[in-house]
């Protein structure tokens, strides 16, 4: 859904605006990627501010995107319906 609704190409392109919900400066991930790398938590929201999706990237101190080079999408919110991802329970 995330992909089909090009909401990574449409924030690049500026049709979404960018909002940094959470950035944080580890010195190792899990992911393995760069020292200095930060892993962000980011939304995207439409022309009125209201989220549309919200997404998990690790950002490299040469302003790529790690992982598999896309961000990864845990929320998106289309026509009035909130789709989310479910963490695991740890039972």
């Amino acid at each position: 859904m995330f992909n089909e609704g090009k909401y990574w190409e449409k924030a690049l392109s500026g049709e979404l605006t960018v909002a940094i919900k959470r950035s944080t400066h580890p010195t190792r991930t899990k992911a393995e990627e760069p020292f200095c790398t930060h892993t962000q938590e980011i939304s995207y929201l439409d022309e009125h501010g209201v989220e549309v999706a919200r997404v998990h990237q690790y950002l490299r101190p040469d302003q790529s995107i790690g992982a598999k080079g896309r961000p990864d999408p845990k929320r998106l919110f289309i026509n009035g319906v909130l789709y989310r991802l479910q963490k695991k329970s740890q039972a």
